[in-house]
């Protein structure tokens, strides 16, 4: 973090000094730039190729860096209040609006203004991101042979082994396609196995960039409701009756928001309650990842026990590595796998080979499971910092469930809580929450605000980032 921060203060300090060169003026070399300012090579390029990238110096190898020449009067705006009727014909026909709303989303997405504590992250600290380990898999699989060519449309043999095993059950590589994200792999199913117009059976509460992708693939994402033990099996077969879906999505493991795993008596139900109305399950296992370190043994993946192709089922390695080191997998059985390849194919392309390749490296270094118990270990004392702090600063947020996975809290507000209010002026103390609105589908039964615990620097934020949300609440809780 130090380097980044280095970077930034640097290229702020040569962009207040530009005035001081005419256009075309010949900035000092890089070894007076690391003399003066006491930073290293390495932070001096960085910083100069910022300013480069925002069109204020040009960079001539050899020669050094110069102040840009001075920029042309922008074009005048042109008119585009044309598309508004064009883009609203289009869809006058849908039986489904296909408007996208990609709010939800960007709420964990989104980096605060600085000096806001980071409670609304979906991602790793960067402190908890194995950037080491990373660094060195992604530099060996560039060196690797034909690291830099065409990949197998469906993915390296044996990256698709690997998410094979780790599945489990009679899961083969065969059955395995890499995909770019989780995001990404769940467009591909909802894509292959809804048309648009017809509904999607969705847990509810659930995590707002699926409704995101139902929507705009014009589906109409019907609820169901989840309580501490998963998705309640009687309302799953009353939605298939009533609606005739031809799928359910689901996160039975570490649910977002909720953090439920679905108790095994209703994984058998979940799975039969399908096949019998002739539907799939899309099981997005997002944070398997992500167990604290006192979970004990979690349960197998659905696909792990689904010999009948019921379930499409979605891992990612994202959420425990980096934001950016998107690669994972979608597995099914029987016809529909030729359907998922197909929309990829059309979409993607295939993911970029060094980063199947980096991948493959660090899965198989001794580093990774070094990281992912540390993670483990760092989640359990986070999440016990927040529920503790919590329990002491904001009793009258009610928590009946502490996961044992995953990244993050479900309180449920005092009933009548405004939680754009309270989002608002938990921004204005200094801390950013993610708003349990964009997580139902239909009208919510109560007001809840997400908190994440992963995406801040430590125990210290955690305890510091409540006690601004008590000043919050007391401002709108009264």
């Amino acid at each position: 973090m130090q380097e980044r921060s280095s970077v930034g203060e640097l290229a702020e300090q040569l962009r207040r000094e530009l005035d001081r060169y005419s256009p075309g003026g010949k900035l000092p070399s890089s070894r007076a730039l690391v003399e003066r300012f006491r930073v290293s090579p390495v932070t001096v390029s960085r910083a100069l190729a910022q300013l480069a990238a925002e069109g204020l110096v040009v960079t001539r190898p050899g020669a050094g860096a110069f102040r840009a020449q001075a920029r042309t009067a922008p074009a005048p705006a042109g008119d585009t209040s044309w598309q508004e009727v064009a883009l609203s014909a289009d869809g006058a026909a849908d039986l489904v609006p296909r408007s996208v709303d990609a709010s939800g989303v960007l709420v964990s997405l989104a980096a605060p203004p600085p000096g806001v504590i980071e409670f609304n992250g979906g991602y790793l600290h960067p402190s908890l991101q194995p950037e080491r380990a990373m660094a060195a898999a992604l530099s060996r699989a560039g060196r690797r042979p034909g690291a830099w060519g065409r990949p197998p449309m469906e993915g390296l043999p044996e990256l698709r082994e690997w998410f094979a095993r780790s599945i489990g059950g009679a899961v083969t590589a065969a059955e395995v396609l890499i995909t770019a994200g989780g995001q990404s792999a769940l467009t591909t199913a909802l894509r292959a196995l809804a048309p648009p117009g017809a509904p999607v059976l969705v847990e509810s509460p659930t995590y707002p960039g699926m409704l995101a992708i139902a929507r705009a693939a014009g589906l109409r994402p019907v609820p169901v409701p989840v309580d501490a033990d998963g998705v309640r099996p009687e309302l799953l077969a009353d939605a298939f009756r009533a609606t005739g879906a031809p799928a359910f999505v689901c996160q039975p493991l570490f649910q977002n928001p909720t953090g439920a795993v679905l108790a095994p008596g209703r994984r058998a139900e979940v799975l039969r309650i399908a096949r019998e109305a002739g539907a799939f399950v899309v099981e997005d296992d997002f944070v398997r990842r992500l167990v604290h370190e006192d979970a004990g043994p979690l349960p197998r993946p659905l696909a792990a026990d689904d010999p009948d192709g019921v379930v499409v089922h979605v891992s990612s390695l994202t959420k425990a590595t980096s934001p950016s080191f998107r690669v994972s997998a979608l597995a099914a059985r029987g016809p529909v796998l030729e359907r998922l390849r197909a929309i990829q194919v059309v979409d993607t392309f295939f993911v970029p080979r060094p980063l199947q390749e980096a991948a493959l490296e660090l899965v198989g270094s001794p580093a990774w499971p070094r990281h992912l118990r540390a993670v483990s270990a760092e989640l359990k004392a986070r999440r016990d910092a927040m529920t503790g702090a919590l329990a002491l600063h904001l009793p009258e947020l009610a928590l009946p469930h502490v996961p044992s996975g995953g990244y993050h809290l479900w309180p449920r507000l005092p009933d009548g809580t405004d939680e754009s209010a309270l989002t608002s002026a938990a921004l204005r103390a200094g801390v950013a929450l993610t708003p349990g609105r964009p997580y139902f589908s239909a009208e919510p039964p109560a007001a809840h605000v997400r908190l994440s615990f992963a995406a801040v620097a430590g125990t210290g934020e955690i305890a510091e980032g409540v006690r601004r949300l008590r000043t919050a609440c007391d401002e709108v809780l009264g």
